[in-house]
């Protein structure tokens, strides 16, 4: 039988010999995980040097990430998410460790100590859209995805793998539907700068509307900053304003034409004509919207998965490029 080599457990476990020898020497550059996989992996393939002090230890030891989060009020969109995320992470004895972080940004704040004192083996951030906080977790020295950022936080930027849920063609679409049922007077309900999705969604609807020769009219389009919790107050602020209406509004999210429905529901009788809404996300908790719109459908199982996948990945090439991953959603068409 042929001796067992470095090439052959790099082989087997599709990465490079330097980065086993770099385990086996306990140098820098491959992470707590990685280590565990290419110990293990050697020890069953029959490694004649493995290392003596792993060899004591034939139990994978469990790992614990870091899924950084800033709302713990989380709709079932982002619950569902993590919950999946968890459930694939556990496959790999990772241990899905809940880290908040706040919403605003204060003077002085300082990002827990869990996630600077090494107990961690990598982080995946999502529903944090906090320019300053994001631009803290970024430059922590541990192995990061992002599930969508902020667009000021560009990939030039960004020290970490992305994962967004497209948003240009799949809005492009959405507007598109509305227009070919006869509507030519669109506004578009978003906060644009709080997300880079937001921002690629509003782009998607705007170069429909240009590619159909059709004006986009300011006065139907609240784009501006919105605070956190004070979504539904400032759409029904924007909504008195109007003295004419568009017959459609392209909505960012789910979240936001729900509250748009609210508003429509008890003005009724004063509204001019009606006014059809679209969403983007499908959660279908929304029950006074669920079922009734146009939306764009996005898989949370699929997603959740993804992230956890990623960030295996990333632990086990730490070296290799940052990758940036669109995730498609289906367009929902109800009648």
């Amino acid at each position: 039988m042929e001796k067992v080599t470095m090439n052959d457990i790099a082989e087997a476990l599709n990465i490079s010999r330097v980065t086993v020898s770099r385990a086996f020497n306990n140098q820098s550059g491959v992470s707590e995980i990685l280590k565990e996989q290419i110990f293990t992996k050697a020890n069953e393939m029959g490694y004649a040097k493995f290392p003596y002090q792993f060899v004591e230890s034939p139990i994978q030891k469990e790992h614990t990430v870091s899924l950084i989060v800033s709302r713990p009020d989380s709709t079932l969109f982002w619950t569902n998410i993590i919950h999946r995320m968890a459930q694939e992470l556990l496959k790999y004895n990772i241990n899905l460790l809940y880290t908040y972080v706040p919403s605003i940004y204060t003077r002085g704040f300082m990002l827990p100590s869990i996630l600077l004192n090494g107990s961690v083996d990598g982080i995946i951030i999502v529903n944090v859209y906090t320019p300053e906080i994001l631009e803290m977790i970024n430059c922590l020295p541990i192995p990061k995805i992002f599930l969508d950022t902020v667009p000021s936080l560009s990939e030039q930027k960004l020290m970490g793998d992305l994962i967004l849920i497209e948003g240009y063609q799949a809005e492009w679409n959405i507007t598109k539907i509305l227009i070919q049922k006869g509507h030519t007077n669109i506004g578009f309900l978003g906060d644009i700068n709080y997300a880079r999705t937001n921002a690629e969604r509003y782009r998607g609807y705007c170069d429909c509307m240009q590619s159909h020769g059709l004006s986009i009219h300011p006065e139907y389009c609240l784009t501006k900053a919105i605070g956190v919790f004070s979504y539904e107050r400032e759409l029904r602020t924007f909504l008195d304003s109007l003295t004419t209406w568009p017959t459609a509004f392209v909505c960012v999210s789910d979240y936001v034409a729900h509250f748009v429905q609210i508003y429509i529901d008890e003005k009724a009788k004063q509204l001019p004509h009606p006014i059809v809404l679209t969403g983007f996300d499908n959660t279908g908790e929304f029950t006074n919207i669920a079922g009734h719109i146009i939306t764009a459908n996005v898989s949370t199982e699929l997603l959740g998965r993804r992230l956890a996948l990623q960030l295996v990945f990333r632990t086990q090439h730490p070296d290799a490029p940052y990758e940036l991953t669109f995730i498609a959603p289906s367009i929902v068409h109800f009648p």
